[in-house]
């Protein structure tokens, strides 16, 4: 796991070392162990690298690597997995290899098919492969969307990065905010893909490669695209074969994820999906697996730690436990730092912690990730295929009996959930799954300044699935689902999530749900398979039934969340009304005053859980407040402790 960052000029000057190795040393903690910088003979190009080393820990696997004559280049930053089948193929034909690292095998690939040696890659990836004959640079991130990959265009160059914060220390790269993006991030809590916070700073897409030469002239392409099938196509599987091949499926990629030349550990939630994980490793292992947990101390709603250590006894791992005190919310601003702007999931706090005191034991870790995306574990699925045979009468008059009830003190109540389902239950399902899922998906307007409002391109809460339509039609309400889940909140969040807090300490999270293989055989299977009735995950569980212990199989879904409610008013209720409601605060050019004082006065008082909404205000507002740092010291690279702030660094 490493990063990785570049330039390709188009104005004529000669690409400048020293400016992509101010670049680079912005992402020294996605790779501590080693920094390397290529710059091409023609000056067209360069290319920096911050290495994390995982497989072959010699110089010889330092990047950005190359082909026997130097022609072509390439930086990666993620894992193959099927480099060793590739190198086998390739050394066969001719090749000649000089590291035991999977990096070297993209260039040998390259030399045979160019770009669409990318297709041929299996693993988590972000590459950039220089090409000093063609002049031109490929760019292609992989099909998930695993590693992140960033583009920075104007007319004199394009420059690339594993995270924005390295454009901060380029001088010819001009960073303002995109403020038609805003919006669309107090909708779903993110700013979905291709755009950014940031004015002419592109997102690369999953499963997408883009090539641009010297002369400026680019083509892209989408290599890979999940695809459901349409309900007439469906074909008949018995749940037995279904479930020997999910295992079988399964258990192949957290074998391919074993791969390491440093400690391996994994993270153990307590919940099935890591604890799949966990019993795989325990038997493809002959070392206890090295496990890791996070809970809450007296918030028993938010804490899994039983749950773990019972996973933990069962399949003998070396189980660390760790807790989450209060005080850990004051690293709030550096959770900004490391998303490069606001972050509406909390969640990335506990990641955040859990995966420093992870780093002192493991540089690699196996995670849970991607299950619930796969198997229809969440809640929203169960409840959008409910909603599909509930009148819209029937749901107006369940509006109408809630609407009088008090909104309840805590998010997770029951009737809490009750009414936000029936606020969208009759809305068309890629709609009512946006309104469910977004922050202020019912209440944006009201947030929104008018000034500010009526200044932006016109705002559609749709638009973030409008490149996704053609792959949802003729396909099964719950296969729609799952592909729009799939293809925004997975790479948009949850990924963002995991991967911005494990780098930030160096630690490389891998996710055997997410393997290709896998991941297209379920999206195959027929919907019974994933959602039995009201029963979540039906298939994962048939095919583990003889590996998780009972209690685990038999809990529904927790959720990976912070106790915000309480903390807000607790501890922090001073520290939120000083942020929130001064009249300096810097989102008053963009959000209503008034409308984020009531949000705030009201979840103080026990009006209802609004924890959610002010966490996503929060980060925005301390983004503001340091946005003009990040970006005014040119060539010295930023640095933020990783330790708990102290705090009146809030203030």
């Amino acid at each position: 796991m490493c990063g990785i960052c570049g330039e390709l000029r188009f104005d004529g000057e000669p690409s400048n070392g020293a400016f992509v190795t101010a670049m680079r040393d912005q992402l020294t903690h996605r790779g501590p162990d080693e920094g390397g910088l290529y710059v091409s003979p023609s000056g067209s190009a360069a290319v920096g690298f911050r290495r994390l080393r995982i497989i072959d820990l010699t110089p010889n696997a330092s990047q950005p690597i190359a082909n026997e004559d130097g022609s072509v280049h390439a930086a990666l930053n993620g894992e193959i997995y099927n480099y060793r089948d590739l190198r086998r193929g390739l050394a066969a034909r001719g090749h000649r290899f000089t590291s035991q690292g999977d990096t070297e095998a993209i260039v040998h690939l390259y030399e045979e098919k160019g770009a669409d040696a990318v297709a041929d890659l299996d693993g988590m990836f972000a590459l950039a492969v220089w090409d000093e004959r063609a002049r031109s640079l490929t760019l292609a991130r992989d099909r998930v969307g695993k590693k992140p990959l960033f583009l920075y265009r104007s007319a004199r160059l394009l420059a690339f990065a594993s995270e924005i914060k390295a454009f901060f220390a380029h001088p010819d790269i001009s960073i303002e905010i995109d403020r038609d993006s805003l919006p669309y991030y107090f909708l779903h809590g993110y700013v979905p893909a291709p755009a950014t916070f940031y004015r002419n700073v592109t997102q690369l897409e999953p499963g997408t490669l883009v090539t641009i030469d010297a002369g400026a002239r680019r083509s892209s392409r989408r290599y890979w695209q999940l695809q459901y099938p349409r309900e007439s196509t469906i074909e008949p599987i018995q749940p037995a074969e279904a479930a020997r091949c999910v295992r079988e499926r399964l258990g192949r990629a957290v074998e391919r994820r074993l791969v390491s030349d440093v400690p391996l550990g994994a993270f153990l939630s307590g919940g099935l999906d890591s604890t799949i994980v966990v019993g795989l490793m325990s038997r493809l292992t002959d070392s206890p697996v090295k496990t890791f947990s996070i809970g809450f101390d007296d918030q028993p709603a938010y804490d899994e730690t039983a749950f773990a250590r019972l996973a933990a006894a069962t399949f003998k791992t070396d189980h660390t436990e760790f807790r989450v005190p209060p005080s850990s919310f004051d690293l709030v601003e550096t959770l900004v730092w490391h998303h490069d702007g606001p972050f509406a999931d909390s969640s990335a706090l506990p990641t955040f912690i859990v995966s420093q005191l992870t780093r002192e034991k493991a540089t690699v870790v196996l995670t849970g990730d991607g299950g619930d995306e796969l198997f229809a574990g969440y809640d929203r699925f169960r409840a959008a295929m409910l909603a599909e045979n509930i009148p819209s009468p029937v749901a107006a008059a369940a509006r109408a009996l809630l609407a009088p009830l008090p909104a309840p003190a805590r998010e997770r109540h029951w009737l809490a959930r009750l009414r936000r389902f029936a606020r969208a239950a009759d809305l068309p399902l890629e709609e009512r799954l946006t309104r469910w899922s977004g922050v202020f998906a019912n209440d944006l307007d009201l947030l929104l300044r008018p000034e500010f409002a009526n200044g932006v391109a016109p705002i559609d809460p749709m638009r973030y699935i409008a490149a996704e339509r053609p792959w949802l039609e003729a396909r099964s309400p719950l296969s729609r689902a799952l592909h729009v889940n799939f293809t925004t909140y997975l790479p948009g969040d949850l990924l963002v999530k995991t991967d911005r807090m494990t780098m930030a300490h160096s630690l490389e999270a891998r996710s055997p749900f997410l393997d290709r293989e896998l991941v297209e055989y379920v999206a195959a299977l027929p919907d019974r398979h994933k959602l039995d009735g009201t029963r979540t995950k039906a298939i994962l569980r048939d095919a583990f039934r003889d590996l998780v212990p009972p209690e685990i199989a038999a809990r529904g879904k927790m959720g990976f969340g912070l106790p915000l409610n309480a903390w807000f008013r607790g501890g922090f209720r001073d520290a939120l009304r000083d942020l929130l409601c001064a009249p300096s605060a810097r989102f008053t050019e963009f959000l209503s005053a008034s409308y984020v004082t009531s949000i705030v006065e009201g979840h103080l008082a026990g009006q209802g859980d609004r924890a959610h909404q002010l966490w996503a205000i929060l980060t925005f507002e301390l983004w503001l407040r340091r946005l003009a740092g990040w970006t005014g010291s040119r060539h010295q690279p930023i640095r933020y402790n990783t330790q708990s702030c102290s705090p009146s660094t809030l203030l």
